[in-house]
């Protein structure tokens, strides 16, 4: 089964220093029927001014991941490391108790664009606090990040998927899930989502979809298309 999250119905916020559009309940916008999909906690789609930082903050027990869409980001913790992400790259923060992180935009002209997600993170698991990777032109289809880091991914503390998936316009691309639930997010263009049991949604930019009970899905691109498979099984 799939069921569309419109970009329309997500949660809004616009600071003059931050625009945002929560998937799910997060900061001002609740909604106790969309606190999350099974371990992901977030989905955020964030446009930070020229300049503009959030401030040393802590996490629950997550792993944060922060795929950068335009511009680039610098990032630090309270314990000295520090790294930065540029537009085409991914970060993910394992992030500790009693630590607390801040984001910055770096740019004086330039706003910074980028998807936020938090997985719930298992807390017996040690990986590394900072992983950064690169995004692949060109490849329909990239493994951004799972629980062994296979084919060069980042390594979560969660048994969690993430593809990253660009279709040209008419391209098709058939991805098998390893379990009942994923989530699916437009990053920009618009496609179809056709569920293995045939169920069929059409989503725009910036839509979502939960799927439910499905062994694959089939995404046909209208436009040029970024999307997110997130595939959540347990």
């Amino acid at each position: 089964m799939i069921t569309t999250r419109s970009a329309s119905a997500c949660g809004q916020a616009d600071f003059g220093w931050l625009q945002a559009r929560y998937s799910f309940s997060f900061g001002h916008y609740f909604d106790p029927k969309l606190m999350g999909y099974a371990s992901l906690r977030v989905l955020n789609q964030e446009v930070l001014a020229p300049g503009a930082a959030f401030q040393p903050r802590t996490y629950p027990q997550v792993d944060v991941l922060n795929i950068v869409l335009q511009g680039e980001a610098e990032y630090r913790d309270s314990e000295g490391n520090h790294i930065i992400v540029r537009e085409g790259e991914a970060l993910l923060l394992s992030a500790q108790p009693g630590v607390s992180y801040s984001e910055i935009n770096p740019s004086k002209d330039r706003p910074l664009t980028r998807m936020q997600l938090w997985l719930t993170a298992c807390p017996e698991r040690e990986n590394p606090r900072m992983q950064k990777i690169v995004l692949s032109e060109g490849k329909t289809a990239q493994l951004l990040a799972s629980p062994d880091g296979a084919d060069g991914s980042l390594q979560l503390r969660q048994q969690v998927w993430i593809h990253q998936v660009e279709l040209a316009p008419g391209e098709q691309h058939v991805m098998r899930l390893n379990g009942p639930r994923a989530y699916l997010q437009s990053i920009h263009g618009s496609l179809e989502a056709i569920s293995g049991t045939e169920y069929q949604e059409k989503l725009g930019c910036g839509d979502g979809a939960f799927l439910q009970e499905e062994q694959l899905v089939r995404l046909t691109a209208k436009t040029a298309t970024q999307a997110l498979v997130i595939d959540i099984p347990v």
